[in-house]
């Protein structure tokens, strides 16, 4: 078997940070980009995104499939059932201290997606989805460009911006 006919390692992973962030007394947050298949309570959608608390304590009857996060939560005191499929979340990572991972950013449904890129990564959509769930995005702090002429390497105006490397 090889890694295009495998099983999507991002269910594995989100499972894992999330272990990780409860063990650490962290709370875990998930970003998803939202489509059709993706149901939430559309009024907290901002620019095709959003972002769920998936704590403990803020979720009943969590589920975090290989294929679909199902909970249900309360949005201004209403009870409402979530259903996430794996392949749309892009990002989770703990509240306190932003520490997790970024996944590749599904390409958006419809012919005109083509071409695009991913407001997370700035990098262009993979095509297949065996491709999306190869790559996995990291967070690096960028090295310093060619030193100047007076033999410093220049300084960055407000200290080091961290950025998104995609890693294969």
């Amino acid at each position: 078997m090889n890694a295009l006919e495998s099983t999507s390692t991002r269910p594995y992973l989100i499972r894992a940070l999330y272990d990780w962030c409860t063990d650490n007394g962290l709370t875990p947050y998930v970003a998803v980009q939202v489509d059709d298949s993706v149901q939430v309570p559309r009024e907290y959608v901002k620019n095709g995104e959003i972002v769920l608390n998936i704590s403990f304590d803020a979720t009943s009857s969590l589920k975090l499939g290989n294929e679909f996060i199902e909970f249900k939560a309360r949005f201004a005191g209403s009870a409402r059932e979530i259903m996430v499929p794996v392949n749309r979340v892009i990002a989770i990572y703990a509240r306190e201290n932003g520490q997790g991972m970024a996944f590749p950013v599904p390409p958006p449904a419809g012919p005109d997606a083509a071409g695009k890129t991913s407001p997370l990564t700035s990098v262009p959509a993979a095509g297949s989805p065996a491709e999306q769930d190869a790559k996995i995005v990291q967070l690096v702090t960028p090295e310093p460009s060619a030193s100047a002429p007076d033999g410093e390497p220049p300084k960055p105006p407000h200290g080091p911006r961290p950025a998104l490397k995609r890693v294969k």
